[in-house]
């Protein structure tokens, strides 16, 4: 599996898979913080959610062309490190609004850190990957680069593994600690009595579950509303403290960068020594497969926005689903989220051997092929769901939600439903995310690494600007027919990038 690697791959995926770990800390909490802290309505938090994945690839494109202008990937890169540290900090903080003033400053500093460390992210992210391409560069290890992307893409899975633990531990531990217990509902419900002052059956059952006294309870009024903001305060300071745990795994990240730096290459010497011997119909037929080679990126691009935008319902939909529709009773719902890095880590060397032997076969698929392949594995995934959730007769979110707690009981599936869906979804991410990467760094011209990086990014983000779909069809539909939108999302671009599959194996040859 390491075999014939560069030296300086191990580290540039150390360095990334500190980042990703306090990343995932964050993005595992998100829209159920952004729900519990300020009383904002799922499909509200969705779109905050959504603007910010989205901006993380959008930015990545910026930190692409700042790294291709100046040829200093390294130096952008620990930029990056340095603003998302600053923005985990100011997360890190627990500050709320005093009894009758409005929280609204507080949404904004909120959203100003995240930009901060969206704009990290995307100088970043793009740019190591970049390096990593520029590793294969070499001959030496050029036939070893689709391996090289998928054993880097394992490290940033293990700290996507570790990370979904942090927050719902931390958060309970601090419950805990002030007399109260984890409740994924009450939340919600608190909020509902601070809004209207009137309670529901619901509200008391959940509540009297995280600890309250029902003699207090009874008391209503006051007394309710007290409990409500102690147990938010409570609840959402352990999700603060939390983001500690991101900040230390940004600094580790940059100590492991800086600590290798000289391993990874400097490609702007070798590129300005290269241009000099070339003559004007060099440049020309040059020029030409450029424009080939951009169009194949664009192409591919254009598909794998549907992936991404299926894929990443697992911070949304089906984040709420596993809150909602899965008995997680003994499991927060964000832990569920771990499922899926931990496929990554066991699948990778699985799928490897497979793609290793059918090439000793001579059988061997090519990248473009691969990708048409994982985007069929990503529609079986909510084929399995749609199919699931037609027979368990679920209607919608909202209604759902509106049932007595009791029948709701009777609903919920158990968790092997999350394990099942989270597998299909990581196989097709095996085939779809490291190989895509490695498609744009073999595609990519030597002057436009970052960008070209960037630009898969950006299609990224371009998929993550519609997430808000999910909860808004989840809460509104029957979930079978939300389900099968994404099924029907998966399939079409799984056709249309067969269709071009043999075009593009050309340009990349």
């Amino acid at each position: 599996m390491f075999a014939n690697q560069p030296k300086g791959l191990i580290p540039a995926a150390l360095s990334n898979m500190g980042e990703r770990f306090g990343y995932y800390i964050m993005n595992a909490v998100l829209v159920l913080f952004l729900c519990s802290k300020f009383g904002l309505k799922e499909e509200t938090a969705s779109i905050v959610y959504s603007c910010f994945y989205a901006g993380i690839y959008i930015l990545s494109l910026v930190g692409g062309l700042i790294a291709d202008k100046k040829q200093n990937y390294k130096g952008t890169i620990i930029s990056g490190l340095i603003v998302m540290t600053a923005g985990y900090v100011i997360l890190a903080f627990p500050i709320f609004a005093a009894a009758g003033e409005s929280d609204t400053w507080i949404l904004v500093l909120t959203c100003f850190a995240l930009f901060m460390i969206a704009f990290g992210n995307g100088l970043f992210k793009g740019n190591l990957q970049a390096i990593v391409g520029q590793l294969y560069d070499n001959p030496r290890y050029a036939a070893q680069r689709d391996s090289g992307f998928q054993i880097f893409y394992v490290f940033i899975n293990i700290g996507g593994l570790v990370a979904p633990f942090v927050a719902p531990l931390l958060r309970s531990w601090w419950l805990k600690v002030n007399g109260f217990i984890y409740n994924s509902q009450l939340p919600r419900l608190c909020h509902e009595f601070i809004s209207n002052g009137t309670t529901s059956q619901n509200f008391m059952d959940e509540a009297v579950k995280a600890g309250a006294d029902p003699a207090m309870l009874a008391q209503g009024g006051e007394a309710v509303g007290t409990f409500c903001t102690n147990y938010l305060d409570v609840f959402n300071a352990g999700i603060h403290y939390s983001f500690i745990a991101s900040v230390v795994a940004m600094m580790i990240s940059l100590v492991i960068f800086l600590a290798n730096k000289k391993k990874f290459p400097t490609p702007a010497k070798k590129a300005a020594s290269a241009n000099a011997g070339y003559t004007a119909e060099e440049k020309a037929t040059m020029a030409k497969e450029i424009k080939q080679r951009m169009y194949a990126l664009f192409a591919v691009l254009g598909v794998v926005i549907f992936f991404w935008l299926a894929f990443h319902q697992n911070g949304q939909s089906l984040s709420l689903f596993a809150r909602d529709f899965v008995n997680t009773d003994k499991i927060a719902p964000e832990i569920w989220q771990a499922v899926n890095p931990f496929f990554v880590i066991v699948l990778t060397p699985i799928i490897m051997w497979i793609f290793g032997a059918l090439g000793k076969r001579g059988k061997q698929i090519s990248t473009p092929r691969k990708i048409a392949y994982g985007m069929g594995i990503a529609a079986t995934a909510y084929l399995f769901l749609a199919i699931f959730s037609g027979v368990m007769g679920y209607p919608s979110a909202t209604d759902f939600r509106g049932m007595e707690v009791a029948q709701q009981a009777t609903m919920k599936a158990g968790p092997w439903v999350l394990i099942a869906t989270y597998f299909f979804l990581t196989v097709a991410e095996l085939f779809i995310s490291p190989l895509g990467l490695s498609f744009v760094s073999k595609v990519a011209p030597k002057h436009l690494l970052g960008l070209c990086q960037g630009l898969w990014l950006g299609a990224t983000a371009v998929g993550n600007l519609f997430l808000w779909i999910g909860p808004l069809m989840y809460n509104k539909m029957p979930l079978w027919a939300c389900w099968s939108v994404f099924l029907c999302m998966c399939l079409l671009a799984m056709g249309v990038m067969l269709g071009m599959v043999k075009w593009l194996e050309k340009v990349t040859k």
